[in-house]
C-alpha cells in the first residue's frame, strides 16, 4: 500500500511561484532544500550540474513541490501542454468565488483562459509558468460522492 507524498512542478522563478501559490490560493510554505547535484542528476536522469532548489508548499493535505533549476542550461524550454496528452494535465482547486480567484491570479501573473469559463461553474487559467489550473467553486465538493 502506498501513501501520497507530493506532486512536483518545475518553475522558472522560485520566489514568484511561491508567492503565487501562497498569496493567491493560500498554500503554506513547509520547507526548502538544495539536494546534491550528483544524486539529483541520477534520480532525475539529467546531466549535472542542475542547481536544484525545491520548495514544498501544502494545502488541504496536498503537497506541491516547486523545483527550480539554476545551473546554466539545466532548465528545458517550456511548451504548452494540452488536456489530451497522457500524463498529469492540471491542478484543480476549489475556491469561494471562481471569477474573484481568477482575477487575483491574473494580478499575480496568471493567464485567464476566458474561453473555458462555464459561468462560474469552472474556469481554467495558466500559472506564471504555464501550468494549467482548474478553478471550481467550493460548492462543487459538496456534490461529490462520499469517500470510501
Amino acid at each position: 500500500m502506498a501513501t501520497y507524498n507530493h506532486t512536483g512542478q518545475v518553475v522558472t522563478d522560485l520566489e514568484r511561484a511561491k508567492r503565487f501559490y501562497q498569496e493567491v490560493f493560500g498554500f503554506t510554505f513547509w520547507y526548502e532544500i538544495q539536494p546534491p547535484d550528483d544524486a539529483t542528476a541520477k534520480l532525475n536522469q539529467l546531466p549535472a550540474p542542475l542547481g536544484v532548489t525545491a520548495a514544498y508548499l501544502y494545502l488541504d493535505g496536498f503537497v506541491l513541490e516547486l523545483m527550480h533549476y539554476s545551473a546554466p542550461g539545466a532548465l528545458a524550454e517550456a511548451r504548452r501542454r494540452t488536456m489530451n496528452e497522457p500524463g498529469l494535465t492540471h491542478l484543480s482547486l476549489s475556491v469561494p468565488d471562481v471569477r474573484a480567484a481568477a482575477r487575483k491570479a491574473a494580478d499575480h501573473g496568471a493567464e485567464i483562459l476566458e474561453d473555458t469559463d462555464l459561468d462560474g461553474a469552472a474556469l481554467f487559467l495558466r500559472d506564471p509558468d504555464g501550468q494549467l489550473l482548474e478553478l471550481l467553486p467550493e460548492s462543487y465538493r459538496d456534490r461529490l460522492p462520499p469517500k470510501a
